[in-house]
């Protein structure tokens, strides 16, 4: 038997991004309660800033009839010239039985002792409250706090708690809080209680007073406000679907209203007015024939007919922050870029000064420079690197952190510097993120790479290398950051070569562990079966891009319908070949051939090595095609003869044909 479920856990206004991270988690935790409690049965969630939400259709009224099973003593130890022993009187005794009652079954191949009962479930009442409970405790938000009397924490205070199972009130005491059937509407609407006597009673009291608990619903209504604002105003709202999310999680009842601020902020960096809006008022930026306008769109959680007051108070509010904005950076423009400063500011303990980085950083990147034949001028790149980091010292980057490097691009095209210097700085961070863009030219690609190869090689120096999950200061980030460079500009780069020669500057670097540490994040970067990958690395590739180019070429063929049959012919040939040294200079005398298939082999392979291929696909599908003739070789040819001179001259057949497989990958490694 079912009855309806109405969980709600009134609290005060829950901080948005906290929650919102462990939000995916909620419903799967509740799930693992019905299953622990074996009470499953389907249920909806939402939430509001102030309340979470289980409701269930049909929550069993009880937990379901369940059998223990207990196994004891073999009947051998049990029993003792057919009377019960103690190990026999003690396992009635834990049962609760008498010994009468205990049966027998085979167990590992053993007759034992043997009870079986029924169990009889709970009914649900009286397990609901240390449910919510649990659940409660399960969840993770970060920081928690405690209030009152209280003892138990949460992410905020409980206010109100509902359980009410069929129209029945269901006893719950939690964080000092009883559970009743009443909730709180928006605070608009009244700040009272509000009673109801069913879930239809709930739900309608939520709707007539200006809650909307689903929160697809409040995204929804937020959506269509915004393209009605865009239409009205022939505008254009740039969503930030991070920012998006937090707005929904932050309201119960969404209203967009459209704010305007003062035309002359506009002197601003469009970024720097961007992150000031949704950083700190979680604005929404507006753009007019794609610029920025200015306007922003705030989403009030008010609930009232005339938003006027609503706006203006927003439009206060941002004007002291675009005010301040606009004093910093016309005090950084007359200031100007310089990087005495940094000599001040510490990188790290045991590395100097930020000023120190950069100077390690223009060393790096005189390397690069003649090694990819840069056009722009020495003392360009080093100009730029020596002041990448100079807009740390800047107002406008000390309130908003995030607009480093992208402040010095301001500053430095204000400043009247080469444009290559500029872009440099504003791209010296890229990639920073999954999705994020590349520098866009090689001349800001050799400034980022600089800045990511000292940071790798300094903190390797002073023994401050990532283990485990843990990597605070994002040295795996920058790996990946590399490679993505590296193909992207079409760069050569060995990681074993190049970052030895770099090396050279950096005291204190095992050049085997950091090596390790580039391969580990290549196996993470490449899709691609890990075995391909391995194929690769161990025909001792390590330039980035040859890498690229040999993983995707095998991958193809690995993923092709019939290559477990041919990769089965190779890995024989894997075999034939093992004891023959494959870096030595093999030899191959024709005139010892005795069979037609070794002729055959031995022709088919050297028209294949005659060959240009223009990728490395087109080469391993040549040698791949080699398979009938090998297979036919295989059947017909004995290699391991007593002639030892005739023998080694058919293994080295094999093993020039597998040496060639080896210049690409080790075909044996690869499993599917």
């Amino acid at each position: 038997m079912t009855q309806p479920l109405l969980i709600e856990i009134g609290v005060e206004e829950l901080p948005a991004i906290p929650f919102l991270k462990e939000l995916p988690n909620i419903t799967k935790k509740w799930q693992t309660i019905l299953s622990t409690y074996n009470l499953q049965s389907q249920f909806t969630f939402d939430y509001t800033p102030r309340r979470l939400v289980f409701i269930h259709e049909n929550f069993p009224i009880k937990q379901p009839q369940s059998k223990e099973t207990f196994y004891g003593a073999p009947v051998e130890i049990a029993y003792k010239d057919g009377k019960p022993t103690n190990a026999a009187l003690g396992f009635a005794k834990k049962c609760s039985v008498s010994i009468d009652e205990i049966t027998t079954t085979n167990k590992n191949g053993k007759e034992v002792l043997f009870y079986e009962k029924d169990i009889e479930g709970k009914s649900a009442k009286a397990l609901l409250s240390q449910m919510i409970e649990k659940f409660l405790q399960s969840l993770h938000f970060g920081k928690s706090m405690r209030w009152g009397n209280g003892s138990k924490s949460f992410i905020r205070p409980v206010r109100w708690l509902v359980c009410m199972l069929g129209e029945e009130n269901v006893s719950c005491h939690l964080y000092g809080v009883e559970s009743q059937k009443v909730t709180f509407v928006h605070r608009t609407d009244t700040f009272e209680p509000f009673s109801f006597s069913n879930i239809d009673s709930y739900l309608e009291a939520l709707e007539k007073h200006h809650v909307i608990r689903n929160a697809d619903q409040r995204r929804d209504v937020i959506n269509k406000q915004f393209a009605k604002i865009e239409d009205t105003n022939g505008v254009t709202i740039e969503i930030d679907h991070e920012l998006l999310e937090e707005v929904v999680a932050i309201t119960e009842y969404p209203t967009a209203l459209l704010g305007t601020f003062d035309e002359h902020f506009l002197e601003l960096p469009p970024e720097v007015i961007i992150t000031s809006m949704k950083e700190h008022q979680r604005y929404f930026p507006v753009f007019k024939d794609g610029k920025l306008s200015n306007h922003f769109v705030v989403v009030s959680n008010a609930v009232c007919s005339d938003y006027t007051q609503v706006i203006q108070g927003n439009e206060k509010v941002l004007r002291p922050r675009l005010s301040d904005a606009l004093f910093f950076y016309e005090n950084d423009i007359k200031n100007g870029l310089s990087n005495d400063g940094l000599k001040n500011i510490t990188f790290m303990e045991g590395l100097g000064s930020i000023y120190d980085k950069s100077k390690r950083e223009s060393n790096i990147a005189l390397l690069l420079h003649d090694k990819y034949n840069l056009t722009e001028d020495i003392a360009l790149l080093q100009k730029t690197v020596m002041l990448e980091k100079a807009d740390l010292l800047t107002d406008m980057v000390y309130e908003f952190t995030e607009l480093q490097g992208l402040m010095g691009y301001y500053y430095a095209k204000i400043g009247g510097e080469d444009e290559a210097l500029c872009l440099a700085l504003k791209e010296q961070y890229l990639p920073d993120g999954e999705e994020s863009d590349l520098p866009s030219t090689n001349f800001s690609a050799i400034v980022a790479m600089s800045n990511k190869l000292d940071t790798i090689l300094s903190l390797f120096s002073v023994g401050k290398i990532p283990t485990g999950t843990k990597d605070p200061f994002g040295l795996r980030r920058a790996v990946v950051g590399i490679i993505k460079i590296v193909q992207d500009r079409g760069f050569d780069f060995d990681i074993k070569k190049d970052l030895a020669l770099i090396c050279q500057s950096y005291n204190g670097v095992d050049l085997d562990k950091l090596e390790n540490f580039f391969i580990e994040r290549l196996l993470h970067h490449f899709d691609a079966n890990a075995s391909v990958i391995q194929a690769v690395l161990q025909s001792g590739e390590r330039d980035i891009n040859e890498l690229t180019q040999k993983i995707e070429a095998l991958k193809m063929i690995v993923e092709s319908d019939n290559f477990k049959e041919v990769a089965s012919t190779f890995k024989r040939v894997a075999n034939i070949v093992k004891d023959v040294e494959l870096n030595a200079d093999i030899q191959v005398d024709a005139n010892l051939f005795q069979e037609d298939a070794e002729r055959e082999l031995y022709t088919a392979f050297s028209d294949l090595k005659k060959q240009n291929y223009s990728n490395y696909h087109k080469e391993l599908e040549a040698l791949f095609g080699l398979k009938s003739d090998i297979d036919n070789f295989f059947d017909t040819v004995m290699v391991n003869v007593e002639d030892e001179i005739l023998k080694n001259n058919r293994k080295n057949l094999i093993a020039t044909i597998y040496k060639s497989f080896r210049k690409i990958a080790e075909i044996k490694v690869v499993t599917i």
